[in-house]
């Protein structure tokens, strides 16, 4: 990212079963007006929420949580659990800019929310993707764009191409949200530039909410997770 100034840290392996290696970055937020919300030592501001088909009680005990959710070299690890989200609780944001990387294992299926509320273990409809929105990240590099593809909002509107990079490498993504209007860059590239007013499947949803990262079985990574407040 321009202007980011980063220290290399040791590389290691992201999954033995497809030798992807990569670097972790201690990033001193140069960006003008961003703030990390991932300090990149613990899960200070996050609290894990889940939900899975046999009830609250079915998802992991406390101490399973944090092992799904922790964090590694400076990155935010997701191990895979059942079905959850990290959400950052500090503080509800409206109008941002979020920015963070990615780095998914073969097969998964993840995803950023924002705008959204609480996760409740017992109504699965409050998920990002109904009360909110959801961002989808998903293994699918080369697919065709789709409602349910990287970078749809998901179930709602594909985006404009699939920009997402093969399992084992970083993605950078980029989510600027001002009013109505909201903006996906992915790798570089704009893949969602929406107004949710010309939307009827979207034209209610809120305008303000919680960031949060989603738990759907899978490993994946985070690191440089910034933001900025407009």
């Amino acid at each position: 990212m321009t202007g980011l100034r980063c220290l290399m840290l040791p590389v290691l392996p992201l999954l033995a079963t497809i030798g992807a290696v990569g670097s972790a970055r201690a990033c001193d937020a140069t960006e003008k007006g961003f703030e990390p919300i991932f300090n990149g030592e613990n899960l200070d501001g996050w609290v894990v929420e889940g939900w899975a088909p046999g009830g609250p009680d079915a998802y992991p005990k406390r101490q399973e949580r944090d092992q799904i959710w922790h964090v590694k070299d400076g990155m935010l690890v997701c191990k895979g659990g059942t079905y959850g989200f990290l959400r950052y609780d500090k503080k509800k944001v409206a109008d941002f800019i979020l920015r963070l990387e990615y780095r998914l294992s073969p097969g998964c299926n993840s995803g950023v929310g924002f705008r959204a509320g609480p996760f409740r273990q017992e109504d699965r409809l409050v998920a990002p993707s109904r009360g909110g929105y959801e961002m989808q990240i998903l293994a699918d590099h080369g697919k065709k764009p789709s409602k349910h593809s990287s970078g749809s909002l998901y179930r709602y509107l594909a985006p404009s191409e699939n920009a997402t990079r093969p399992p084992g490498e970083w993605n950078q993504l980029e989510i600027e949200c001002r009013g109505p209007r909201i903006r996906i860059t992915l790798n570089g590239k704009l893949i969602q530039d929406v107004d949710q007013t010309e939307h009827e499947s979207i034209r209610e949803k809120p305008l303000s909410g919680y960031i949060s990262l989603q738990d759907h079985r899978c490993f994946i990574e985070y690191r440089n997770i910034r933001l900025k407040e407009l």
